[in-house]
Order: C-alpha cells, then structure tokens, then sequence
C-alpha cells in the first residue's frame, strides 16, 4: 500500500464530523476528569497531612492502591466489573441539557480515581515545602489551623503544584486514548472505526497523533503563561516560551562550539 497524502491532508485540514465529535468528546473528558481530581486529589493530601491517624492510613491507601493498579484495569473494574457484580451499573443520564453515556461517565470517574492518587501526591509535596514557620506565625496571630491552611500555606504552594500538575494533565489527554476499551467514542476509537472503514491506517493515525499534540502543545502554552501569572505575583523573573526557547538554543550551541573549541 503506498501512503495517500490526499487522504492524509484532507482528513487533517478538514476532518469528518465524528472525528470532531471525538475530539471535542475528549477535550471534555479531560477537562471534567482534570477538574474533579484536584477536588479529590486536595481531600486526600489534606487526609495525608491530617493530625488523625484513621485518616492517614485511609489516604494512605488510597494512594498505594490506585498509584498501583493500571489505569487500563481501573476501567475495566469500574464500568464492567461493577455491573458484573450487580453493585453498580452506570446508565445514560441528562444533565444540564448535556447527554452522558454510561461509558463516559465511567471514564471520567476512572480517570479521577487514578489522577487525583498522583495529584494529592503532587499536592502534599507542595505544601509541606511551605516552611512550617508560616503555620506557627499564623497561630500567633490567632488563626485556626484549617484557616491558616486556606489563607497562607495553599496560596504558597500552588506556584510549586503547577508545573506537575500541568504535566499530569498533558498525561491525562493522552491517557484518553485508552477509553476506547470500555466504548467511549473519543478521538481513538473514532480513529480506528476511520482505519476499519478506509484501510488507511498509517494516515489517519498520523492525523490522530498531530492532534495529540496539537492539544498537549496548547495546553503546555497555557500552563506557561499561568506559570508567569504566579511568578509575577511573587515579583519572581518569568521569561515567556519565546524567551526561554531562545535561552535553550542559544546555551545548546554555545555550549557545543565551546565543547568543539577544547577538545580541538
């Protein structure tokens, strides 16, 4: 088979509707699955750090075992297992004039499950480089420890969190590719109902891969600027992508041209 470069730019430039709707699908999956595991992922660091041994120990757990388990058997347990077992069985539901399927649903709670183990992990890191002088001084000015946690040492440590966590998402968007395992019709398996259908598997799974990283670079730009944003409120240095490029390749040539000249 030789490579079809009409078919190729075609389905690039101008893509079918469904593979839109899977794009879109999992731009949503992402963002929904993203938002509630830095809910879940914050309880469980704050379980982590709690003063209450039960609660430790629960967290604890929560993070060995979904840390542990693939995110592919996670899947499979929560929307096959669940209903195999007659303890829950994930249907079709309308929310907000918005149609969930039984599939998507589980996606995203599988996806919060195993995120937020590795986020509060993120997030527990974050705050226990807060200097504990800060929480001392806040109790000398009379303030609740849960209070101080909200007002002083969270606020210190999100600049810290956002690096990870923005890693942890391009992660998460890639990982949506293994939804296609319990039926999600998100931009992989709507991919290789196009491969069935044309036999043109090499290019439409270059096009699906320049998605990818069409969204992953987007989001890498976001997740600099809000760096910056961050970075400015402390009154820290924050050179932009452009900037920072310019650095690289600038000490990458320099630095071989150097290299070049001693042992010369």
């Amino acid at each position: 088979m030789t490579f079809d470069s009409q078919f190729f730019w075609n389905s690039l430039f101008h893509p079918s509707s469904a593979f839109l709707g899977g794009l879109g699908l999992t731009i949503f999956i992402s963002i929904a699955a993203m938002f509630f595991a830095l809910v879940v992922g914050l309880l469980i660091a704050l379980m982590r750090l709690s003063r209450f041994a039960p609660l430790r120990v629960l967290a604890a757990l929560y993070v060995w075992v979904l840390r542990g388990t693939p995110l592919l058997v996670v899947l499979v347990i929560i929307y096959l297992g669940l209903a195999a077992a007659n303890i829950y069985r994930f249907t079709d539901i309308h929310l907000l004039g918005i149609s969930l399927s039984g599939a998507v649903q589980a996606a995203i709670v599988g996806l919060t499950l195993n995120e937020s183990a590795n986020i509060s992990e993120i997030m527990r890191a974050a705050i226990v480089a807060v200097p504990s002088g800060q929480l001392e001084a806040a109790a000398t000015q009379g303030m609740i420890r849960r209070n101080a946690m909200r007002w002083i040492v969270i606020p210190q440590a999100i600049r810290t969190m956002i690096p990870p966590l923005g890693n942890q998402f391009n992660s998460l968007m890639k990982n949506t590719s293994l939804l296609s395992i319990i039926g999600v019709s998100e931009m992989f398996l709507i991919t290789q109902s196009i491969s069935s259908a044309t036999f043109r598997t090499f290019e439409i799974f270059i096009v699906t891969a320049i998605y990818y990283l069409a969204l992953t670079t987007v989001w890498t730009v976001l997740q600099d600027e809000l760096e910056r944003y961050f970075n400015r409120r402390l009154g820290l240095d924050s050179p932009g992508v452009v900037e920072r490029l310019e650095d690289g390749f600038t000490r990458l040539f320099i630095g071989n041209r150097k290299s070049e000249e001693v042992f010369s």
